[in-house]
């Protein structure tokens, strides 16, 4: 959970080909399809808020926690005081009251790496979510650690700054490794050298709704992420739904 410290200098610019802007607006429609159209929103794991700040600007009255002070910073420079951001660990995260609806984008999901501590943020969803509110995650699948991720080397190379990732799967332990090295412009022009290591768990989507339901939400769907399509075995990430079920609603 240590991750994205040199990372968030140069996040955005690494993740230009994430397209923020359809995700917030297929986030939108499907808040609207379970009929939440304004109020409290949660971004869980919100990192530099492109998603939030989307969201906001929706008409939502925005909330976002992330574990990353980095992250947080540069989201709070771009974005405006109407945000609140709150410097937490999903795993034990905390709110003032309850909200109609959360979402966690870009398999923040996946950095849990225990099936209890997961269990557990899924119950503070539950626990933190109006009665019947939706709860909307996305998770890289096993397809996409086992294929596509595996034992391979990826590195990118821009003029503000570059990175090697060096990628390892462990089938046995379900346990995904990426050994990220930064070269980040300093302000003289020379480049400094960082270092990071990310682990995130491999979930089969049989055990998160599994863990869904032992945390009291309801699994509605899963589709192929950001699309009204089913999900498959070869999908890359999929996208969950899921629904508080158990407060009552007062008249």
């Amino acid at each position: 959970m240590d991750a994205y410290t040199s990372f968030a200098q140069v996040y955005d610019l690494f993740m230009d080909n994430v397209p923020y802007q359809e995700w917030g607006e297929y986030l939108d429609k499907l808040f609207k399809e379970y009929g939440i159209e304004d109020g409290l929103l949660l971004d869980l794991g919100c990192g530099t808020g492109k998603l939030t700040r989307y969201l906001a600007e929706k008409g939502y009255d925005m909330i976002g926690v992330d574990y990353s002070y980095e992250m947080l910073d540069i989201a709070r420079e771009q974005s405006d005081a109407s945000i609140l951001y709150l410097l937490q660990d999903m795993r034990e995260f905390e709110l003032y009251g309850t909200v109609r609806g959360i979402y966690s984008a870009c398999d923040c999901v996946n950095y849990i790496l225990e099936e209890e501590e997961l269990r557990e943020v899924f119950a503070l969803a539950n626990n933190y979510l109006d009665p019947g509110g939706i709860f909307v995650f996305d998770i890289n699948t096993p397809y996409k650690y086992r294929e596509l991720l595996a034992e391979n080397t990826f590195a990118e190379t821009r003029e503000e700054g570059s990175f090697i990732w060096e990628n390892y799967f462990d089938e046995e332990e379900e346990i995904n490794e990426y050994d990220l090295t930064l070269y980040i412009k300093e302000a003289d022009g020379r480049f400094q050298r960082f270092e990071e290591t990310h682990f995130q768990r491999c979930y089969e989507p049989s055990t998160i709704c599994r863990l869904l339901e032992e945390a009291g939400l309801e699994f509605v769907a899963m589709y192929d992420a950001y699309t009204n399509l089913p999900a498959t075995e070869e999908c890359e990430k999929v996208l969950f739904v899921a629904r508080e079920k158990t407060k009552t609603i007062i008249q």
